[in-house]
């Protein structure tokens, strides 16, 4: 099984790093949404797998490469939303240029005291910041504004009597672009327990985007702010300003300077070595697997149907070579104690001896292709049954016995 490592090339190096580097991109990614169980959960069906080849369960087997052959559509089925957001953060991460500076000021003092005043009155709100990744195709509906930023406008728009009240204003730096948007609802009720459809909504958001949302609860005058999938209560003003403006120091955050390869490597190093053992394991599986292989096994010979007024005395010869050919992969996990010659012996009372061996005489896995047996006959040495003989020539005579008068 080492073998392939032997013919391993500078090139095929390279293409591992590569694609480590890409599967723990996605491990990483996958860990901030709710479809890091799915994946999980993926990679438990793939381990069912192996062990029921290894054990040749044939039947879980079966399923499972039925299941295998449509996986590339159910990847896509199941993550969309999750391959969308990650061809989004792509874009947005080629497209990326040297941060600016947040606005003079900064919309953090105007939204701390209008949460207040929507706090303290019950007005239920719902503000969302963007971040660096696109929203616009979340979001439904809403009228345009372009408006300055002020506690003005902001009360207006909120005002219960106002038609727009319900849905959500969107605030970029200093400007109001929108209001009486809809946003995506949560599914994640652990989250949502006890709170409203506002709630719902910014986490939603979150879920979806690196957005943060600003919610405030109408009935109990609640504040709370989704960001990265999570929703947390608010509890003083001078948390939420510390929130806020974190969130705008991360947005207008300049490129951190390039950092030794090292100190990169050093990071999350646990993480970054499962993900070459599964890209290692993958390229030995398939690089160095699909090449076409050849390998000699002994197999043994059994009889069966053999008549039972006979008994078996040898198998000449016992043990025969077989040559099967396949993918390198095919014999990775391939036990050869699963081979067997089958002879069937029910001519052998008409005298019968010797017995080609075709392909439908041998037990292998159809993955395989069997090329040559040594030798192709086997010759099988039997005697009659004396022990049967006996019985039978008894009981013939027991009952030719006459009767006693």
């Amino acid at each position: 099984m080492l073998e392939p490592l032997r013919d391993i090339r500078l090139l095929d190096v390279v293409d591992i790093l590569l694609v480590t580097s890409l599967v723990y991109t996605a491990f990483a990614w996958l860990r901030r949404t709710q479809a890091a169980l799915v994946a999980f959960g993926i990679v438990i069906l793939g381990a069912i797998y192996i062990v029921a080849r290894a054990l040749d369960l044939r039947l879980m087997t079966w399923i499972f490469q039925g299941f295998f052959a449509i996986f590339l559509v159910i990847i896509v089925v199941i993550f969309q939303e999750e391959l969308r957001q990650l061809f989004e953060w792509l874009a947005v991460w080629s497209l990326r240029r040297r941060g600016t500076a947040p606005p003079p000021g900064g919309p953090t003092d105007t939204l701390v005291r209008c949460a207040a005043d929507f706090a303290r009155d019950h007005i239920g709100a719902l503000i969302v910041l963007p971040g660096k990744q696109p929203i616009e195709r979340h979001i439904q509906g809403g009228i345009e504004l372009h408006g300055r930023l002020s506690e003005p406008l902001l009360k207006s728009l909120f005002d219960p009597h106002s038609p727009g009240h319900d849905g959500a204003v969107i605030v970029v730096n200093d400007c109001v672009v929108k209001f009486a948007a809809h946003l995506p609802l949560s599914k994640d009720f652990r989250q949502l327990s006890g709170v409203g459809t506002r709630h719902s909504a910014a986490l939603g958001l979150a879920e979806l985007t690196d957005a943060l949302c600003l919610v405030v609860s109408e009935e109990r005058g609640q504040i709370s702010v989704a960001r990265d999938g999570r929703l947390r209560g608010i509890g003083e003003l001078h948390e939420l300003g510390l929130e806020l403006q974190r969130f705008f120091r991360e947005k207008h955050a300049p490129e951190r300077p390039r950092r030794p390869a090292w100190q990169l490597l050093r990071e999350n190093w646990s993480g970054k070595l499962a993900s070459l053992a599964i890209v290692a394991l993958l390229w030995y599986l398939f690089v160095p697997g699909s090449r076409l292989a050849g390998m000699t096994y002994p197999i043994p010979v059994s009889v069966i149907n053999l008549p039972s007024e006979l008994v078996l005395e040898n198998v000449d010869p016992p043990v025969v070579k077989g040559t099967f050919t396949g993918q390198r992969r095919a014999f990775y996990l391939f036990d050869p104690r699963r081979l067997e010659v089958v002879i069937d012996a029910s001519l052998a009372q008409l005298g019968r001896r010797t017995f080609e061996i075709s392909e439908a005489n041998v037990r292998y896995p159809k993955e395989l292709s069997l090329e040559s047996i040594t030798p192709s006959r086997v010759r099988i040495s039997v005697r009659k049954n004396t022990e049967e003989s006996g019985e039978k020539t008894g009981s013939s005579a027991e009952r030719k016995k006459p009767s006693s008068s």
